[in-house]
């Protein structure tokens, strides 16, 4: 089946009891077994563990990406959290992008780091640095790709060539492209990580996270991190997600389209300092986001005139865009990294990896094209 039907048809069958061609929101604590001897004969016994709404969500990720099993949490941070303590035990290294969103750098610095795992943040943009950060105890390499928020880019096949000649597994946050664009798994990573929350929703109504894995033993690992740690998707939260994902790519082709069109507005605009898209030929790895996805994605920053002071002014005095954290929903959203995502990174590390006071970070919405270059405009003028 082509990406577009999957998105619709897999993980999904009918209610057998009902003929309801939506799953059902499987509301439940617990299921009765047959016998003690049949015990989990149906599946499953207790929702911590294991939800039918929830699998029907795991089937179609796995489906979207022909991978082999996948794991749905409450959040994408929990999803982040799960491939950690499955791949690292104390005294273990791991190799994360310098770029990264801010919840997992917090992750990594703040609270695993007390537990004797070692992290190295690394130029993903550059290979040579990669394998030199390689250590002997090195486990996990966790790749963010596009980078949040500078889009910085990393090679996914050079990279796990470097992780698998290192005995180490390679985890790809993958949530700026989706498997729509970008497909980690051919390019010989182990996992794509995603935050459920943004594309796969669209719609601003739910938090999730996801991990699509290539080999069942790697699957089973972060399933048992799931149920041990209480972390799994709730039911309404998967079946609102499902609904989603119907529309996935839809969105995606014309929000990536506005983002190209804003992108170009932007660029030519005499008060902004710089703008970084990667459909922009003059993004610095326009030919490696143009060979290892299909799609440039709807995310992109530039920087005003003025720096910080300026950058400010004009998110607050902007109509049509929302002020505020998420990304990837129908509605456009403009944010402040150093304030609001990425707060929790120290300034010295956010101005080394290039998260600079001024930034301005835009997910790019389905709103038409037209309106949104205008609102830019007139905020534009205030600043």
């Amino acid at each position: 089946m082509g990406f577009r039907t999957k998105q619709i048809h897999a993980g999904v069958t009918p209610d057998p009891l009902t003929g309801s061609i939506l799953t059902p929101i499987y509301q439940t604590t617990t299921y009765v077994q047959d016998s003690v001897d049949e015990y989990l004969a149906k599946g499953f016994s207790y929702s911590r563990s294991g939800n039918p709404t929830v699998r029907a969500l795991e089937l179609k990720m796995t489906g979207l990406e022909d991978a082999t099993d996948s794991i749905c949490f409450g959040t994408g941070m929990a999803a982040v959290q799960a491939v950690m303590l499955a791949f690292l035990n104390a005294g273990d290294h791991a190799i994360i992008s310098d770029v990264a969103y801010g919840g997992t750098y917090r992750l990594c610095t703040k609270i695993l780091s007390r537990f004797g795992v070692e992290f190295t943040f690394v130029d993903g943009s550059n290979l040579d640095e990669v394998a030199a950060a390689v250590r002997d105890n090195t486990k996990l390499f966790l790749t963010e790709t596009p980078a949040n928020p500078t889009m910085k880019c990393t090679d996914i096949a050079g990279a796990s060539k470097i992780a698998r000649a290192a005995g180490a597994v390679h985890a790809v946050d993958n949530t700026f492209l989706t498997p729509y664009y970008q497909r980690p798994l051919e390019l010989d990573a182990d996992m794509s990580i995603y935050s459920t929350t943004k594309y796969m929703d669209g719609h601003n109504a739910t938090v999730g996270g996801a991990v699509v894995c290539a080999t069942q033993e790697q699957a089973d690992e972060v399933r048992f991190i799931q149920g041990s740690t209480g972390s799994i998707m709730s039911p309404q939260v998967a079946w609102l997600t499902l609904q989603g994902c119907k529309t996935m790519s839809l969105r995606l082709d014309a929000q990536s389209a506005n983002a190209m069109a804003i992108a170009e507005y932007l660029e030519s605009h005499d008060k902004v300092e710089q703008v970084c898209y990667p459909g922009l030929k003059s993004f610095a790895q326009h030919e490696l986001a143009s060979t290892q996805a299909s799609g440039y994605g709807a995310m992109l920053w530039f920087e005003v005139k003025g720096g910080l002071v300026a950058g400010k002014k004009l998110m607050d005095n902007i109509d049509v865009f929302s002020l505020a954290e998420n990304l990837g929903s129908v509605e456009s959203l403009i944010t402040h990294p150093v304030t609001m995502t990425h707060a929790a990174v120290e300034e010295a590390e956010r101005i080394r990896v290039g998260i600079i006071d001024g930034l301005v970070r835009v997910s790019v919405g389905l709103e038409d094209a037209e309106d949104l270059i205008e609102a830019l405009d007139k905020a534009l003028e205030l600043v």
